[in-house]
C-alpha cells in the first residue's frame, strides 16, 4: 500500500513537518481564487533552468524508489506496484533511454504536459516538477493523450495503467476521448504535476491549445478535466515520496511545487468558495455471495449537492479500499471468521459522509479439497516478435475456479483471474512452451493443462529509408515532386521544394503531403528529422497508414527527431504525412526510416462462435455439433475432464450445417472443434 505520512484532513498541521519548506516561502500567498494563484506564479517564477539533459542528473536524487522496496532503482508510475514485487526495475544511471521495444527496456523523461503544446520551448521542456522518470514504452502508449478515467481499455500496462476511451459519465463526464489512466496510486502525484505547470507558466499558458486546457491563464483547465484533477488530488493525498521528489528538485530548480506544500491551495484557487456539503450516507450496506475468503458488499448510494466522486470502505474499523461505484468485493479474508464493515461517501472537495450501517459477516468453514479441472485446450494466437496471447477454456471448480498460473518454459510467469493472458518481453526468434494451472481459493491446484510451443517472430528490420539525395536538381520553386527513394520506391510530395538542408539535402513541404511507397512488409515504427524553414510558427504533421491517423511528426525552429513506435500494421501499407503547415510555415523533412512488421505467425485463433450443441446437456448418447456457415472442419476432439483425447475425428462430412456423434459415455466433456484457421471450444455433459 502506499506509504501516505498524511491524511487529508491533517493537511494544514502537519505538511510543514516534512516539507522542508524554506522560511517565508509563502509569505505573499495570502489571497484566495485566481489572486492567490498569480501570488504563487510570482514565487515560483524564474527558476534555475538546468536543461534538457540536466534531468537525468535531477533523477537521481528526485525519482528514486526509497518509499516502497526501498531499494535505490527509479521510482516509475508506470511499473510500480504498490501491493506486491514490481515486474522490473530501471537503475538511474545505465538504464536511460535509448530505443525501446517492450515495457522494462529503459527509462525516459515523460512531459505529464506534453511538450508538444509549447513547442519544446524551455525552460518548460527542462521542468522537473512535471517531468517525470517513466518507462519509455508506457509513455510511447500514452504519447499526447490527455489524462482522464478509462471507460473502455486498450492498453493495459503491467502496474494497471490504461489507455482508452474516456468514461463519459460520473465526475468524468464530458469527455470522450481516448485519455490515459495512472492508477490509483499516483493520480494525485500527476494532478498535482498539471496544477503546478496551470501555476508556474500562468503567463504563456493561455497562448498553448491541448485537449485539457480552457485558452484561459487563470482557470486553465477544461471541463471535465478540471473537475477530474480536484478529484485526484483530494482521493490521493500527499505522499512522502512526493515530498522528498520537491525536496530534491527544489535543490536543483530553486523552485517548489506549492501544491505539495499546500494541498489546500487547489481548493482555495479553482474553488474559492468551497463545497462545505458531505454526502448523505450509504445506506443498506449488505453482504453478499460469502466465501472461506470473500464477499460481495453494495450499498445503496449517496446523493450529494455537487456530486459523490467515491466510496471509502472500511473493516475493522481500519480503512481497506476505495470504490467509485456502490459495490466492492472483499477477499483475503480468513475462512470461518466474524467481520464488520462500513461505508463513506467522499465528494471531490473531499467532504465525507457520515457512517453507513455497519455491516457484520462471518466467512465460511467449507473444507475444499478438490481441485479444479485441468485446462486442455490452451492456445497461443498474435504471436509477434515480442509477445503472444495465451487463450483457454475455463476450469470449473466445486467451490469456484480463483486463478490460473502461467508457466514459460517451466518457470511460473504470472498469475491471472480470467482464461487469457498476454505474454509479452519475450526475445525474437526463440522457442517457448507454456502450460497453465488453475487453482482455487483454498490452494488446490489441477493437473497440467496441456503444453504450447510458439516460436517468436525475427525483430523487424529496418525496410526503408530515405535521405533525400536522389530527388535531382535542387529548387526552390514549389511545386509536385515525383521521384524514386533510396529503396526504389515512387515518392511523392505536394507543394514542396528541393533546395534545402539538414543532414543533407531535404524535401520542404510548404502546404502539402509527402507521401510513402506503398509496401508489402507492413510497419513497425517510423522515425524522420524535421525543421522548419524560414518564418512561421512551430506544428505537427499528422501521419496516417492506409487511412488511418497513427501519430503526430511535431517541427519547429530547433532541427528535432521523432519516432512513431508501435504502429504494428502488417500487409500492403500506404503512409502520408498530411501537411497543415500552412503557407507561411515550410518544414523540411531528412532521414525518414522505418522497420518492418510482417505477419504474425500462423496460429489458429480462438473463437467462441464456431459452432454450437445441442441437446446440452444431452439426455441420450448422440449429440448435434451445429457448424455456422457450413463450413469445413479439419477436426473435432472429444476430452474428458482429466485432459485424456477419447475421440479425434478428422475431416468430418458436414452437412446442412450439421455433424453427428453418438454413443457418448455418460460424463462431463470437452469438445474441440478446428477449422484451417480457428478453433472453438466447449463443454458437454452427457446424463
Amino acid at each position: 500500500m502506499k506509504k501516505k505520512l498524511l491524511l487529508l484532513s491533517f493537511y494544514l498541521i502537519t505538511l510543514s513537518l516534512f516539507s522542508q519548506i524554506p522560511a517565508g516561502y509563502y509569505s505573499t500567498a495570502t489571497g484566495t481564487g485566481y489572486t492567490l494563484k498569480t501570488q504563487l506564479y510570482n514565487i515560483i517564477k524564474g527558476h534555475n533552468d538546468l536543461g534538457y539533459s540536466g534531468l537525468w542528473v535531477t533523477y537521481q536524487t528526485s525519482d528514486i524508489d526509497l518509499f516502497y522496496e526501498n531499494d535505490g532503482t527509479i521510482m516509475d508510475i508506470y511499473s510500480e506496484n504498490p501491493a506486491g514485487v514490481d515486474p522490473y526495475n530501471f537503475i538511474v544511471t545505465t538504464d536511460q533511454c535509448g530505443t525501446y521495444s517492450v515495457e522494462g527496456d529503459c527509462y525516459n523523461r515523460e512531459h505529464i504536459i506534453p511538450q508538444s503544446i509549447f513547442s519544446q520551448a524551455s525552460p518548460m521542456r527542462n521542468d522537473a516538477h512535471f517531468i517525470a522518470a517513466t518507462d519509455g514504452k508506457v509513455n510511447g502508449y500514452r504519447s499526447n493523450y490527455p489524462h482522464g478515467v478509462v471507460g473502455s481499455v486498450t492498453y493495459t500496462s503491467q502496474n494497471g495503467s490504461k489507455l482508452g476511451s474516456a468514461l463519459n459519465s460520473g465526475y468524468s463526464a464530458g469527455y470522450s476521448g481516448t485519455v490515459f489512466e495512472p492508477i490509483d496510486e499516483f493520480k494525485g502525484d500527476i494532478a498535482r504535476m498539471y496544477f503546478y505547470f496551470a501555476t508556474r507558466y500562468e503567463n504563456l499558458v493561455a497562448g498553448w491549445s491541448f485537449t485539457m486546457f480552457n485558452g484561459t491563464s487563470d482557470q486553465v483547465f477544461a471541463e471535465p478535466f478540471l473537475t477530474i484533477l480536484r478529484t485526484w488530488h483530494a482521493q490521493d493525498p500527499v505522499s512522502s515520496y512526493e515530498i522528498a521528489r520537491n525536496n530534491a528538485i527544489y535543490a536543483r530548480q530553486n523552485n517548489r511545487n506549492p501544491f505539495i506544500d499546500h494541498p489546500e491551495y487547489v481548493e482555495l484557487i479553482w474553488n474559492p468558495t468551497p463545497d462545505t456539503t458531505a454526502p448523505t450516507a450509504p445506506t443498506n450496506l449488505v453482504g453478499t455471495n460469502i466465501t472461506n475468503t470473500t464477499v460481495d458488499l453494495s450499498w445503496t448510494a449517496s446523493t450529494d449537492n455537487v456530486g459523490v466522486t467515491s466510496y471509502a470502505i472500511y473493516k475493522d474499523g481500519v480503512f481497506l479500499a476505495s470504490s467509485a461505484t456502490n459495490s466492492y468485493t472483499v477477499t483475503g479474508l480468513t475462512q470461518n471468521t466474524t467481520y464488520s464493515f462500513v461505508v463513506y461517501a467522499k465528494d471531490a472537495a473531499a467532504n465525507t459522509s457520515p457512517a453507513s450501517n455497519t455491516l457484520s459477516i462471518t466467512t465460511t468453514n467449507i473444507i475444499d479439497n478438490q481441485a479444479p479441472t485441468a485446462i486442455v485446450d490452451l492456445a497461443a494466437a498474435n504471436t509477434t516478435n515480442s509477445s503472444t496471447d495465451l487463450s483457454w477454456s475455463a476450469s470449473t471448480d466445486n467451490v469456484g475456479v480463483s486463478g490460473y498460473d502461467v508457466y514459460q518454459n517451466g518457470t511460473y510467469l504470472a498469475t491471472t483471474a480470467t482464461n487469457s493472458y498476454a505474454v509479452t518481453g519475450l526475445t525474437a526468434n526463440t522457442t517457448y512452451s507454456f502450460i497453465v494451472y488453475a487453482k482455487d481459493a483454498a490452494g488446490n491446484t489441477s493437473a497440467a493443462s496441456n503444453t504450447v510451443s510458439i516460436t517468436t517472430l525475427n525483430v523487424p528490420s529496418t525496410c526503408l529509408s530515405e535521405t533525400f539525395t536522389n530527388m535531382g536538381v535542387a529548387s526552390s520553386s514549389y511545386s509536385v515532386r515525383n521521384w524514386t527513394g533510396d529503396d526504389g520506391g515512387a515518392w511523392t510530395a505536394t507543394d514542396a521544394r528541393t533546395d534545402q538542408t539538414i543532414n543533407g539535402p531535404a524535401i520542404t513541404i510548404r502546404n502539402g503531403s509527402l507521401t510513402m511507397p506503398t509496401t508489402a512488409n507492413g510497419i513497425g515504427s517510423l522515425t524522420v528529422t524535421t525543421i522548419r524553414k524560414f518564418s512561421g510558427s512551430s506544428g505537427t504533421f499528422t501521419v496516417t497508414v492506409n487511412g488511418t491517423v497513427v501519430g503526430t511528426i511535431p517541427y519547429g525552429t530547433t532541427q528535432q527527431t521523432t519516432t512513431i513506435p508501435n504502429i504494428n500494421i502488417t500487409g500492403n501499407v500506404s503512409v502520408v504525412f498530411d501537411g497543415n503547415s500552412g503557407t507561411s510555415n515550410r518544414v523540411a523533412f531528412d532521414d525518414l526510416s522505418w522497420t518492418c512488421y510482417t505477419s504474425t505467425l500462423g496460429v489458429q485463433e480462438f473463437k467462441d462462435n464456431l459452432f454450437s450443441i445441442y441437446p446440452n446437456p444431452a439426455t441420450e448418447n448422440k449429440i448435434v455439433l451445429s457448424i455456422k456457415d457450413n463450413t469445413d472442419i479439419s477436426s473435432v476432439e472429444l476430452y474428458n475432464l482429466t485432459g485424456q483425447l477419447i475421440l479425434n475425428i478428422k475431416n468430418p462430412t458436414i452437412s446442412n450445417n450439421r455433424f453427428e456423434i453418438n454413443n457418448i459415455p455418460k460424463g462431463l466433456y470437452i469438445i474441440k472443434v478446428f477449422n484451417d484457421k480457428a478453433f472453438s471450444t466447449k463443454r458437454l455433459i452427457v446424463q
